[in-house]
């Protein structure tokens, strides 16, 4: 029988609060460490494994592996409980660890549903350091699930709950208790005890998968004995890089040898996949989004020039530069709003076409309508490059800056090169169209 609340272990020491979990593998208590009045958990056998005849080894490796937790906690690890005592109780061995105040990451999933990449990425590196300590003290956690990694309030991850001696106890019995690790260990750990630490690495993995899409992957003995496919994670949530995708199916390779080899490896390639991701973000295109702003002040610009021209009596050649004009700022618009490498040429651009097209029409109207109209004409259409060029970049650095990288990958889709141009040019085309409008209304 399970102990009850009040129950008091080693003469008073510790106090039994309530039943955390109950399993096939054995027990976890909430308890007070009355001392030191501070919150732990305590650890046991299930009593019902005393019928196993493994039962005297499943008892020997429980305490083996009690004392080289206790020896990883002399030097503790931020991402692993901390052991802190090993006693027996009557015929009862037990295992005391800290008390993890926050959520399991499968409660978190169940709240909130898939979790971006890049939150839960650090979460995974810091459970994968944990599990390079644990390794290199000869052990395998082999639970690596989400409902045996805890979130603190702070966003840290904890390491709970190793599943000692997993393999003596029979493959139906669940070790939590609950769904939470269903999906997550490989079929060679349930048949054959593996304790290798590409197990591990498959568990993490599947934990990634779990916390990525919201949805726990395909069970490893469906994979294996029915031929059940792993649904990629790109497939159900498509914004996953498709170098996280592929980290995420390594991992959890179906045979163990097709595995990262080590949990080094793994994190090893799982940086390189968010180094890539970085980098591919740093050189993002620009958002292609007109401002309102923008189409209106071209419209009244080219409705001025248009009224101008039609004022002045400009000459053939006056209207052909202002079409070269209007095509031109277009083109140049549509650089500029699109790739930010070509922010400055365009810009460059955009100036010239501005400024030789009214030189252009000034000289050719200058005759008959004397130099001020057309240098005030050209100094305001080179003034509206500028503002233009200054608009470009306060504009992306906003949107990135309070939007997001997500959002402006959404902006991106609004536009494309070619409807970014047509959109300009039919501005400027109806700019010039209502400047001639204006001055026959005006007559």
């Amino acid at each position: 029988m399970p102990w009850i609340a009040g129950q008091q272990l080693q003469g008073g020491k510790y106090v039994i609060e309530k039943v955390l979990g109950l399993g096939g593998f054995g027990i976890t208590y909430k308890a007070l460490q009355v001392e030191l009045n501070r919150l732990v958990v305590i650890k046991t056998p299930n009593e019902h494994l005393s019928h196993d005849p493994e039962y005297e080894k499943y008892i020997a490796r429980f305490i083996k592996e009690g004392k080289i937790l206790a020896r990883l906690s002399q030097d503790p690890h931020p991402h692993i409980v901390g052991v802190i005592d090993l006693f027996q109780e009557g015929n009862t061995h037990c295992l005391v660890m800290e008390f993890v105040e926050g959520e399991t990451l499968f409660e978190v999933v169940k709240r909130r549903g898939a979790l971006p990449a890049n939150e839960i990425v650090q979460c995974i590196f810091q459970i994968g350091e944990a599990l390079v300590n644990v390794h290199q003290a000869g052990l395998v956690h082999r639970d690596a699930h989400p409902g045996n990694i805890m979130l603190r309030s702070n966003g840290k991850a904890v390491l709970i709950d190793f599943g000692i001696a997993k393999e003596l106890v029979p493959q139906t019995v669940s070790s939590t208790g609950n769904a939470g690790n269903k999906g997550f260990a490989p079929y060679e750990q349930m048949t054959r005890g593996s304790r290798e630490p590409t197990v591990d690495v498959y568990c993490l993995t599947a934990t990634l998968y779990y916390a990525l899409t919201g949805q726990p992957p395909t069970n490893s003995l469906a994979r294996k004995l029915e031929n059940f496919p792993l649904k990629p994670p790109k497939q159900i949530i498509p914004s996953i890089s498709h170098r996280l995708n592929q980290v995420i199916l390594k991992g959890m390779a179906l045979e163990a040898q097709d595995r990262p080899q080590s949990m080094h490896l793994f994190l090893a390639m799982l940086e390189a996949s968010q180094e890539m991701l970085e980098a591919s973000q740093e050189t993002l295109p620009l958002p292609r989004i007109i401002p309102w702003i923008w189409l209106v002040g071209l419209l009244f610009i080219y409705v001025f020039i248009s009224y101008l021209l039609v004022v002045s009596k400009a000459p053939f050649w006056g209207w052909v530069w202002s079409i070269a004009v209007a095509v031109g700022v277009a083109l140049t618009g549509a650089l500029t709003v699109t790739y930010p490498v070509d922010v400055a040429v365009s810009r460059a651009l955009f100036m010239a076409v501005a400024v030789s097209g009214i030189m252009a029409v000034a000289m050719s109207g200058m005759a008959e309508s004397g130099v001020v109209i057309w240098v005030g004409g050209g100094a305001i259409v080179t003034a509206w490059s500028i503002a233009l060029g200054i608009t470009v970049e306060v504009f992306r650095v906003c949107c990135v800056s309070v939007a997001g990288i997500k959002a402006e990958e959404k902006l991106q889709k609004s536009f494309s090169q070619f409807h970014t141009f047509m959109i300009l040019v039919v501005t400027s085309a109806l700019g010039l169209g209502l400047g001639v409008l204006v001055n026959w209304a005006s007559n």
